[in-house]
């Protein structure tokens, strides 16, 4: 058995819970506040993250360990958009980093196909981070309005009957 790798492996399925959790709290106060965009946002990339787990979890399977299902972190009750779309970045560009280094330790251990594992969820943690990147761009170039429109969005397809 792997047993760096599937500690490396157990690391990252807590870090990938930890955002599930985080993604879906932000998701159900966006929903709950009408950004239709932002909660999609969040449901969808809270789903990814759920299949990383799943992925990271059948490695850890393969090598003979057992799957620690711990998140790494506690939710944080943030309610402000700016400071849930920085909180999001953060946890991507810090599971990107992470991914790498433990990519890296992988190959030196001769478990390529635990490498091969995370230099791929480093291209998705990427694109999230860069989709976070977006919409706080957004949020700073449109302020207010950029929310406003999307409360707007959701009150015509309510009162149209969809």
């Amino acid at each position: 058995m792997h047993e760096k790798s599937v500690k490396l492996l157990n690391q990252a399925v807590g870090d990938e819970l930890a955002a599930v959790h985080q993604y879906m709290y932000f998701h159900f106060h966006y929903d709950d506040q009408a950004y239709d965009l932002l909660a999609g946002l969040f449901k969808r990339t809270a789903i990814e993250e759920m299949g990383h787990v799943e992925r990271l979890a059948e490695r850890i399977l393969f090598l003979g360990g057992d799957v620690e299902l711990m998140p790494n972190a506690d939710v944080e009750k943030i309610r402000d958009v700016r400071k849930m779309l920085e909180k999001a970045r953060a946890m991507e560009e810090e599971s990107a980093n992470e991914y790498n280094q433990f990519a890296l330790e992988c190959s030196q251990h001769a478990d390529s196909a635990s490498k091969e594992l995370f230099e791929d969820l480093v291209k998705d943690e990427e694109r999230h981070y860069d989709q976070f990147d977006d919409e706080i761009n957004n949020l700073a170039r449109f302020g207010d309005n950029y929310l406003a429109l999307q409360s707007i969005e959701r009150s015509k397809r309510t009162g149209s009957g969809e």
